[in-house]
């Protein structure tokens, strides 16, 4: 009777742990979330009305124009972090948030084109004829499109970790349980704040790769802009299933006719360096900087990374400053 007690003792001990648990989640998580949102909402992006729709975005620092192209489970806000690391001081970035990203929103018939098509409509709003386009990851897709599609509004290309033809070795969850995990906060909430070696792998890091405090806080920042997560699900689950995918669609690389820079790591797990290097074979005049090591976020190369990004789009400035100014066309 006395070892029955107990064990109802224990259970029920066990029992309001859990309770107790579950109660400080909650509460975590509501406070936490309450304060992704409030950055989202003081963040300061803008909405432009175009042709194409509104097209949310932030626009930073002043100078040569750069449209800056995030990558998954992105938006304004991770493109703002990309470009502030990125790029050096003399730019003006212009940063969409995406298709499907926050407060742009996914058309129904929407694809990597077509989103090249709002990027040339954004910039027509503006009242910017020509940019220099940087795209990172995901990014890279539509990226590779404007370029394609717009080469005299295109001054240069530049392409960071980017979304290559070729194959992955990053399987894509079924599109049934992608539906239910990518649209909540919940579980990205537990994976960036209690699970973060899952998402460590998530980001790009490799396997058995240091990370030191820089890099952890390298992580840290983007993983901030991860949420909330379900105002960017549907770019997220449209960058998985349609517009990653399209790159393998048979893009005419070798008809890119803007200068092209492609930065990619070796060991990089998410867009392999293998795929990275057959493009830049394959685009004319293309240049391929290649960092040994860091993974899909360049971890450790800050410094490399910026000054390759500067370097290129100075010279490209300094070129264009003694040509003669061309009329802009529209996609071809």
């Amino acid at each position: 009777m006395g070892d029955l007690r107990m064990g109802w003792i224990v259970a029920g001990a066990l029992g309001a742990a859990v309770v107790l648990l579950a109660a400080s989640l909650h509460l975590q998580f509501r406070r936490d979330i309450r304060a992704a949102y409030s950055r989202l909402e003081n963040a300061g992006s803008l909405i432009a009305e175009t042709a194409c729709g509104p097209i949310e975005y932030a626009s930073l620092g002043e100078g040569a124009p750069v449209l800056v192209v995030h990558g998954i489970f992105g938006g304004f806000d991770q493109g703002s972090v990309m470009a502030q690391g990125n790029l050096a001081e003399g730019f003006r970035s212009i940063v969409p948030s995406r298709f499907g990203y926050l407060r742009t929103p996914l058309p129904d018939a929407a694809s990597p084109a077509t989103q090249a098509d709002a990027y040339a409509c954004l910039l027509d709003a503006l009242g910017i004829e020509r940019a220099a386009v940087m795209g990172t990851s995901a990014g890279a897709t539509s990226a590779i499109q404007f370029a394609l599609r717009y080469p005299d509004r295109c001054s240069s290309l530049v392409l960071i970790s980017p979304n290559a033809p070729g194959t992955t070795e990053a399987a894509l969850p079924p599109r049934a349980l992608a539906n239910v995990v990518f649209r909540s906060d919940f579980v990205f909430w537990l994976l960036t704040t209690h699970f973060r070696s899952s998402m460590n792998a998530m980001m790009g890091v490799p396997k058995g790769f240091t990370l030191t405090p820089a890099h952890k806080a390298a992580v840290a920042d983007v993983m901030k802009t991860v949420l909330p997560v379900n105002p960017r699900s549907n770019g997220a689950l449209f960058d998985m299933f349609v517009s990653n995918p399209d790159i393998n669609t048979g893009y005419p690389l070798e008809e890119i006719a803007v200068p092209v820079l492609i930065i990619s790591a070796v060991d990089d797990p998410l867009a392999l360096y293998r795929n990275a290097q057959a493009m830049a074979e394959r685009i004319p005049g293309a240049t391929l900087a290649t960092i040994k090591s860091g993974g899909h976020m360049l971890l450790g190369h800050d410094e490399r990374v910026r000054s390759e990004i500067a370097g290129f789009l100075q010279r490209l400035e300094h070129l264009n400053a003694s040509q003669p100014a061309q009329a802009v066309r529209g996609p071809v």
